[in-house]
């Protein structure tokens, strides 16, 4: 019987990535992503007050 497989690099088959990309550098297009605005109350209330389809959560 064969022992059981204490990594994945047991497995046979597959080599394991030398040069892993697990902890490199973020692609340019996820640098660029812009980060989200949080909305004041003033700019809550005149956002919900200018969509009316919007019904504010109380």
């Amino acid at each position: 019987m064969k022992p059981p497989i204490k990594r994945l690099s047991d497995l046979p088959g597959k080599k394991p990535d030398p040069k892993s990309k697990t902890f490199d550098r973020p692609s340019p297009k996820v640098s660029r992503q812009t980060k989200a605005k949080v909305l004041t109350a003033a700019e809550k209330a005149a956002f919900l007050a200018s969509r009316p389809d919007l019904k504010p959560k109380s």
